[in-house]
């Protein structure tokens, strides 16, 4: 099931959290007996590049407010803003359920989440041009306006920001840079049997998040989708 985050309706409430007896009554034991863990996957899909997804060790990258220095950094960055969504779901939710903080403590602490996602590297930057950009020894060149990667150029000759001739044109971002996936885990024994529909909610209730924040222009028309 995909969404398009700008489709998105509010989600109930009964679909992320039952009612607080039930809770409240499980939480002595509230994990899975034995540890298992109930995990489901998902995958967003068609945002755009802010520039802490991707990094540069190169000099020219320090000008470039907020780019990664390292892959690790990048996919630290990832975790980081996703994280912190799913968090801001959980706990809004548990709130409008009228769950005492407690108690959403314990369902946060009993979640975890995992991130996969390879980030684009760029071996030179060169932002907000107004002029041709000329790669350098045929190194990738990352294009970035404001704080948005835009674009790729590696070709023979300078690299017009629109238009030019076929050796000449800036390249497109490889769309797997646009795309990542990841795993919510859980021991809650509650969460534990969640059908797909409700993870796809917190997805969901997660990707909105994401697009009405600090970094909304680049999720705005992005896609999540649980599997």
């Amino acid at each position: 099931m995909a969404t398009s985050l700008v489709n998105m309706a509010n989600v109930p409430v009964h679909l992320f959290l039952n009612p607080l007896h039930t809770l409240t009554a499980v939480l002595g034991c509230g994990t899975l007996p034995g540890g298992p863990i109930s995990s489901r996957t998902f995958t967003a899909t068609g945002f755009s590049l802010p520039t802490g997804m991707v990094y540069s060790e190169s000099g020219t990258a320090a000008d470039v407010a907020g780019m990664s220095r390292s892959a690790d950094g990048a996919g630290a960055f990832v975790m980081r803003i996703v994280l912190k969504a799913v968090y801001d779901v959980l706990e809004q939710q548990g709130r409008a359920a009228g769950l005492p903080d407690f108690i959403i403590r314990t369902i946060l602490n009993q979640l975890s989440v995992n991130i996969t996602y390879t980030p684009l590297e760029c071996e030179r930057v060169v932002a907000n041009p107004t002029t041709p950009v000329r790669p350098e020894r045929m190194k990738p060149t990352c294009v970035v306006f404001g704080n948005t990667v835009t674009a790729l150029c590696n070709a023979n000759g300078r690299c017009m920001l629109s238009g030019g001739a076929p050796d000449m044109i800036l390249k497109a971002i490889p769309s797997q840079y646009h795309s990542f996936s990841g795993t919510l885990s859980s021991s809650n024994i509650i969460m534990a049997n969640w059908s797909r529909d409700m993870w796809q909610s917190v997805v969901n209730k997660e990707a909105r998040v994401l697009a009405s924040g600090p970094l909304g222009s680049h999720f705005y028309s992005a896609v999540a989708t649980t599997s």
